[in-house]
């Protein structure tokens, strides 16, 4: 037998006290893990989001939000779709070929999309992330060209863009407005986000 005598006492209150720290341990350490899960909120920020383009009239502008991003579905006029043939030449990458903001294949036209009424494009200059502003009336106007056939004009550094999204030459943005991944369900209902049936 040892000469050091046990104490009982002792080793309960040891025993005890450690138990009770890995439980208290265990109770902190449970919530700052679940902080390590994505919120509801930056799921959805995520997902695909539908879109219901029937309401839009030609000549008209809606913004929806995707990946917290403004997404722009703009229903461009027969005028405005012609006057975009027009513009080639005065075009820094007139046919998206530039490969910073790739551009989906479907959307690889004059019209860089799918149905050339409907034009999508998030709404994002590519110069420094302003937001453009809707200059769709064609003619003379302050910070425009005479000559001008409608399109965007990013407030912050001046870069222009026409109603393809598609930035004029010499400005700020180096590229035209990105087209996000979209597809339609329905003749008049897109899915932004997606691009693949599954």
């Amino acid at each position: 037998m040892s000469d050091n005598a046990v104490d009982q006492g002792k080793r309960t209150w040891l025993i005890a006290t450690s138990c009770a720290g890995a439980v208290g341990g265990m109770a902190a350490a449970v919530p700052f893990v679940s902080t390590f899960a994505p919120s509801e909120r930056a799921k959805a920020a995520g997902a695909a989001v539908e879109v219901d383009v029937g309401a839009l009239q030609p000549g008209e502008k809606m913004t929806v939000e995707w990946r917290g991003k403004p997404v722009w579905i703009v229903r461009r006029t027969p005028e405005q779709l012609k006057d975009l043939k027009a513009l080639d030449a005065k075009l820094a990458d007139p046919a998206s070929e530039r490969k910073a903001y790739p551009i989906p294949g479907y959307a690889k036209n004059g019209a860089r999309a799918i149905k050339d009424e409907y034009l999508v494009v998030i709404g994002v200059c590519t110069h420094l992330g302003c937001s453009p502003s809707d200059k769709f009336v064609a003619g003379p106007q302050p910070s425009l060209p005479d000559d001008w056939k409608g399109g965007f004009l990013c407030p912050c550094h001046g870069s222009m863009f026409d109603m393809a999204g598609r930035v004029f030459k010499n400005m700020p943005a180096p590229d035209n407005l990105e087209v996000p991944p979209h597809m339609y369900l329905a003749d008049t209902k897109l899915l932004i986000g997606e691009d693949k049936k599954a």
